[in-house]
């Protein structure tokens, strides 16, 4: 089966352009399927197969999400194989998931945004990296993998906008604050230079001077999270939440935070309104004398 997998993930990573972090993913979602079915020959895996898989994973306690990304990692597959006339029954077509309640972004609040991305300010020029790490996250509303992925050059002070590589390796150009290009200045300025130089181009270095890691990026979360005390579940996504959730209480318009997030569906990006109303009724019944 292992040269079936090869052939697939050269496929969707050349000729569909999926992440290295995706194809990785799918990688480990195909190992983890021979394990557990003990077949070499994908045109021996049939429908009860691909069930038996599902309901192991539920009995071993994986979450819906995983197990949906899961099954979709495996309808890839055999469709591929499918397609390249490698097997003649497709045995995922016709198993579905039942659907899962839809769960609302968790954001934080205006006031402890500010806060964490103000925590930065020891003196050292670790500290000025990590102000500019956080003040852009929130700025830009940026995937984690998209900001350790920024190279100095996607920085554009003259016009105050940040380039980036998004999902499917689309290109988006997003704006970005004066207090936040300040930041990144001062990074760049008197804090990149101290850093060991291995590598040019990065943007955000770790204290070995390479491309800072998604991990390190949320250890610089975590770190700023257990100094100010917001919510202890704060993850680098929750800031591009909080970006969204923000910019739509302020009355930006759906499509405008769509093109930002880097969204291909706007149903994707319809769900932080449900966020902003929820927020404007538990405002509402806490505040009216009625409620």
């Amino acid at each position: 089966m292992k040269d079936y997998f090869k052939d697939f993930l050269d496929f969707i990573k050349i000729e569909r352009g999926y992440s290295e972090n995706t194809v990785t993913s799918y990688q480990r979602d195909l190992s983890q399927f021979q394990k557990f079915s003990r077949v070499e020959d994908p045109r021996k895996v049939d429908r009860e197969t691909v069930k038996n898989f599902l309901e192991h994973l539920y009995d071993n306690g994986f979450s819906v999400s995983s197990t949906e990304r899961k099954l979709a990692c495996l309808k890839s597959f055999f469709h591929y194989l499918l397609r390249e006339d490698k097997i003649t029954v497709d045995p995922t077509s016709d198993i579905k998931l039942p659907k899962k309640a839809k769960r609302l972004p968790k954001a934080l609040s205006i006031s402890e945004t500010i806060k964490l991305i103000s925590a930065p300010r020891e003196k050292n020029y670790i500290a000025l990296r990590n102000a500019a790490l956080l003040e852009l996250l929130y700025a830009s509303g940026m995937r984690a993998s998209e900001t350790v992925g920024l190279n100095t050059s996607d920085i554009n002070f003259e016009v105050a906008f940040v380039k980036c590589l998004g999902k499917g390796s689309k290109e988006r150009i997003v704006p970005i604050n004066k207090i936040t290009l300040k930041a990144i200045k001062e990074y760049l300025d008197k804090s990149r230079p101290e850093f060991p130089q291995h590598d040019k181009e990065a943007l955000f270095l770790d204290k070995n001077g390479k491309r800072l890691t998604r991990q390190g990026l949320w250890l610089v979360i975590k770190k700023y999270v257990k100094m100010t005390g917001v919510k202890e579940k704060t993850s680098p996504h929750t800031l591009r939440h909080s970006f969204a959730t923000h910019l739509l209480e302020k009355g930006a318009d759906l499509r405008s935070v769509q093109e930002m997030l880097g969204h291909a569906d706007i149903s994707t990006t319809q769900i932080y309104t449900s966020v902003s109303r929820e927020r404007l009724k538990r405002m509402y019944n806490k505040a009216h004398p009625r409620a």
